[in-house]
């Protein structure tokens, strides 16, 4: 029994190990035979081109095979065929793409603008844009991030975000003297923000998105609250697209008094797909952006068409940085500038990630080079209609190594050659500043400018005031040309003490070559004295104005076209073809509220503990000191006596 158990096992391992060897040379067999197929395969495409005039069949079952393996290569080669094709024929449509050869999920594009004054300064605006083919809205949730940062896309998916613009400035945007800018922002701290009509408490997710966003760009934003949040009911709307115009589902706020450095610059720059270490990124180095006469980052998400149609969206994330040089801030003695005198640095390559990496240089009124010499001289000439007028610039693509020329080094140079000339005023600005003496009541006068000499226009009035600034809205009046303009809307939500401001909107009809203004008294309220800053006499900030309106173009707007233009040129919506949007912010204002003598506290606390410390401590002394009756000292002779006897072993007297 026990040699028949014995033999069955043998014969169990010898059919087992059969079983293993047959099982290796079937592997090995197939994988032979995989190599074999794949080296037939690549052959097949290196011969593509070869074959395809003789066998046209052939050639497109091989496109269909490599559509998924060669899309970049594929997109880009269908991208310059539509270019090839637009410039031949600018009136033909663009071929069709076919249906095996799948778009790019994610595209990145940069872009610099620089615009000489005539007051000698540079005006020069950075925009990076990241387009992504994805849909937060539906609660997908993304694992996967390639250009598109991820810190921020967890934002938007998380706190169920539709928009979001952030900006943070430091100066003020002088409208006369520099023109409008691409995009305007108020002095400090701005946040606007909507959300999705998924959202069922706005308050707590505006209170949680405010402290991530104070971690990622390093900024005070966690300071807003509800007394210095509003819900505006005209004045923001969805520049995105979408129906949500329900303005409970709209967060605004402004930090007039934050400060920007580079604290907020440094997270700002890591957003990029290629931080600051290639592209036009390489140029924003702190210690020049910051030693300016005014300087702007922003922050702007929001859902765009991918198609004529919009029948998918794509989110789209804009940085913008604005920055204005000062001829005398800068210390140059002459009317010269060069991107190496602006930042330090050069250009050398284009962002490696970018579709596109280009600068452009405003020409407009220096169509001859008699105000200016620009080197090296542009080899392409571009137009673009910017807040209703077009401008011409002189274009740089850095995607083309022929830019940089033999020496590996784009350093563009604006020798002045004249002074003269004016700049065309901008139809329309504001201004405002507070009336009124003491420290009880005032006034605060807004004044709006519209310089069209034959058309009028309807402009949006939004105001934001402290809490501490106890308005008077019975005494609101607007004026134009000395008689009394009545609003045709007007929106005021009063305030409660240390839970919201005032918010006053109004639309209000600016005539032609007039000056409208607005004023409102109020009284100031006296705080408690944990409530004031640390430097109460500076006074308190008052966030800006904020001005919209629809403004009278000279050219007729293409709106069809928005796809096509710069960045600088297609962020507002354009509504109609004889008009363009325009925002604009008047400066904060500094008001004195009635503040106590901070001295006095201090010299009762001084004299307190001077009090204190000299009674006390007499007292503490006589508590505690021991008192001892000590003898007379003896006489010299005593002494002399005494170790005399000392010495000779008698005991002293």
């Amino acid at each position: 029994m026990t040699h028949q158990c014995g033999s069955q096992r043998r014969r169990r391992k010898m059919a087992a190990y059969r079983c293993s060897s047959a099982a290796v040379l079937v592997i090995l067999c197939s994988s032979w035979v995989f190599l074999v197929s794949n080296s037939q395969g690549t052959t097949q495409a290196g011969d593509h081109h070869a074959t395809a005039a003789d066998s046209p069949q052939t050639a497109e079952q091989t496109g269909e095979q490599l559509a998924s393996e060669e899309r970049w290569e594929a997109t880009e080669v269908q991208k310059a065929i539509i270019d090839d094709t637009e410039s031949n024929n600018p009136g033909a449509s663009a071929p069709e793409i076919p249906a095996s050869v799948t778009q790019p999920k994610d595209d990145f594009q940069e872009e610099l603008v620089i615009r000489p004054l005539h007051s000698g300064d540079v005006y020069a605006s950075f925009q990076f844009r990241t387009l992504w083919e994805t849909d937060f809205m539906r609660g997908n949730k993304v694992s996967h991030y390639r250009l598109f940062p991820k810190s921020l896309g967890q934002v938007i998916s998380k706190f169920s975000v539709r928009e979001l613009h952030i900006s943070f400035t430091q100066g003020y945007w002088r409208t006369m003297q520099w023109g409008q800018p691409f995009l305007p922002s108020p002095p400090g701290a701005e946040l606007w923000v909507w959300f999705q009509d998924s959202v069922t408490d706005v308050d707590g997710i505006w209170k949680e998105l405010t402290n991530v966003l104070s971690g990622i760009f390093c900024a005070s934003l966690n300071f807003i609250d509800s007394t210095n949040t509003v819900q505006p009911s005209a004045s923001f709307k969805p520049l995105g697209v979408g129906n949500v115009t329900d303005h409970r589902f709209l967060r605004y706020a402004t930090l007039p008094r934050e400060i920007v450095c580079t604290e907020n610059l440094t997270p700002w720059k890591k957003l990029l797909p290629c931080g600051s270490k290639a592209g036009l990124a390489v140029l924003l180095k702190s210690e020049k952006l910051f030693h300016s006469s005014f300087h702007s980052q922003a922050v702007h998400i929001r859902p765009v068409c991918q198609d004529w149609e919009c029948k998918t969206t794509s989110w789209e994330l804009r940085q913008t940085l604005n920055v204005v040089f000062d001829l005398h801030t800068s210390g140059q003695g002459k009317r010269e500038w060069s991107l190496f005198k602006m930042f330090s640095r050069t250009l050398t390559e284009a962002c490696p990630l970018a579709s596109s990496s280009k600068i452009y240089i405003d020409i407009t009124d220096n169509p001859q080079g008699e105000q200016f010499e620009l080197s090296p001289a542009p080899s392409l000439l571009s137009q673009a209609v910017v807040m209703g007028d077009r401008r011409t610039f002189s274009v740089y693509d850095l995607t083309q190594q022929v830019t940089f020329g033999t020496v590996r080094s784009l350093n563009l140079l604006i020798r002045w050659r004249s002074s003269d000339g004016d700049m065309l005023r901008p139809l329309l600005h504001a201004e405002r500043y507070v009336a009124g003496y003491g420290l009880q009541t005032g006034e605060i006068h807004t004044l709006m400018y519209n310089n069209h000499p034959y058309r009028s226009f309807p402009v949006l009035l939004l105001d934001s005031v402290p809490w501490y600034l106890r308005l008077y809205i019975h005494t609101l009046t607007v004026n134009s040309k000395g008689k009394d303009n009545k609003p045709s809307y007007i929106h005021y939500q009063p305030s409660k003490d240390r839970v919201r401001p005032h918010l006053l909107e109004m639309l209000v009809q600016l005539p032609p070559n007039s000056v409208t203004e607005v004023t409102v008294q109020f009284e100031r309220a006296l705080l408690k004295w944990t409530e004031y800053t640390p430097d109460p006499n500076h006074g308190f900030y008052v966030g800006s104005s904020v001005i919209s309106s629809l403004v009278p173009s000279i050219v007729a707007m293409d709106i069809n076209s928005s796809l096509e233009r710069p960045l600088f040129s297609n962020f507002f919506p354009c509504k109609e073809e004889s008009s363009y949007f325009v925002r604009i912010y008047t400066e904060p204002l500094l008001v004195n509220l009635p503040t106590p003598d901070f001295s006095m506290p201090y010299n009762v606390i001084c004299l307190t503990c001077t009090v204190v410390a000299v009674g006390y401590g007499s007292l503490y002394n006589l508590l505690t000191r021991s008192f001892q009756i000590e003898e007379p000292s003896p006489g010299l002779a005593k002494r002399i006596a005494n170790i005399i006897r000392k010495m000779r072993g008698v005991p002293p007297l």
